[in-house]
């Protein structure tokens, strides 16, 4: 890359630490690929290691000068606007919703909320998608937008199987994107969008208020007038958006916590790997917990129980000598002794497994009580 972060000014980091932004978060609708957990939640307040999806993004934007978030929704606004007043205080960040009254696709949200994001200053605000978890990169990403004097940045991240997804491509030695190719056959490169953005004022002239794409209508046009950049992602992304997927992404997070912030991580006799528990959670004699588990708040985990590749969510039990691997407990329920849990198994809130039960990739809705044995994946209704 041409434009690095060493060659920005001290002079100009230091405006940018003090500048107020304005960023929209495309929070959607109704997260049916993470049901049941979005039975109980809208899908940004599904808890991610330990805290809701969503604040994981507004933490990151608070952090590089955004003052001001506006939820772009369609779905249960009140219940997330009441969610996050107690972190709107402790971040000193406004959070506000744009409400859609039908579903507007990924640039229509932009127009709709155009009077919340312009506020005559010119500066460019960021537009990221609300299950996307990665380092955020911001900083960089602000240097980068005005370095290279475009109208639009957007975040690519490298992918090993192109083929599933639209490919962005882009001069190596500028970012400058040339095109969009959607699942190519043959290769054209390996960079993906990755749903994070930094948009001048100017972007919102060019999107209609209608259901409309940014990556298919907005960002092609930007693009053939010579004024789209992509910056490359370091570090980790995933889409979270779906319970393997979350899984997965649980596993970079951690792993990225390591590098970054190891002391966050949970160590002991018991622990192998990335642990993240919190810590008013309980956890009895003789566990093995580990690699990649998150613990959330009020948990008890019984003695001799064995987690991997997991969430146990907050206020969830596990019963002695159970054994839960590649699953997510939700809120509030219970696994019983000796029961075994496994395969992309997920619970909704308050659901309870009975003693010695297997579960192969049950996916078993709220308020469920579990009796008998699911030996392959299926919903339980």
């Amino acid at each position: 890359m041409i434009f690095r972060s060493a060659e920005i000014s001290s002079k100009g980091r230091d405006e940018f630490s003090t500048i107020k932004m304005k960023a929209l978060i495309l929070v959607g609708g109704f997260g049916t690929r993470l049901r049941p957990l979005t039975l109980s939640f809208p899908k940004p307040l599904v808890d991610f290691a330990n805290k809701p999806m969503i604040l994981h993004q507004i933490e990151a934007l608070k952090a590089v000068g955004v003052d001001e978030v506006v939820l772009a929704i369609n779905y249960q606004p009140e219940v997330m606007l009441n969610f996050l007043k107690d972190f709107e205080a402790k971040l000193e960040i406004k959070i506000t919703c744009s409400q859609e009254t039908e579903p507007m696709g990924t640039a229509g949200p932009l127009a709709l909320a155009r009077d919340k994001l312009i506020d005559g200053s010119g500066k460019p605000f960021f537009v990221l998608n609300s299950d996307v978890i990665s380092e955020y990169p911001l900083r960089e990403m602000i240097e980068f937008h005005n370095a290279h004097g475009g109208e639009a940045s957007i975040m690519v991240t490298k992918v090993d199987e192109p083929s599933k997804y639209g490919v962005v491509v882009m001069e190596e030695s500028t970012g400058k994107v040339e095109k969009f190719v959607e699942k190519p056959k043959l290769y054209v490169g390996n960079k993906i969008n990755a749903g994070i953005y930094l948009l001048n004022p100017s972007v919102l002239d060019k999107i209609e208020l209608r259901p409309t794409s940014i990556e298919k209508e907005t960002f092609p046009k930007i693009a053939a007038a010579q004024g789209l950049y992509a910056m490359v992602l370091p570090g980790f992304w995933m889409d979270i958006g779906q319970p393997r997927d979350y899984i997965t992404g649980l596993r970079l997070y951690l792993d990225s916590l390591r590098k970054k912030s190891p002391a966050k991580l949970t160590t002991g006799s018991h622990i192998v790997g990335n642990v993240l528990v919190d810590e008013t959670a309980k956890i009895g004699e003789g566990c093995l917990i580990g690699p990649d588990v998150a613990i959330g708040p009020g948990c008890v985990v019984e003695s001799g129980v064995r987690l991997s590749r997991c969430t146990i969510m907050r206020g969830a039990r596990i019963k002695k000598h159970a054994c839960i691997s590649s699953s997510i407990i939700g809120w509030h329920s219970t696994v019983g002794q000796w029961a075994r849990i496994e395969n992309m198994t997920i619970l909704g809130e308050d659901v309870h497994v009975s003693d010695e039960i297997y579960s192969n990739g049950g996916v078993v809705l709220p308020h469920k009580e579990i009796k008998s044995n699911i030996l392959k994946p299926e919903i339980v209704m």
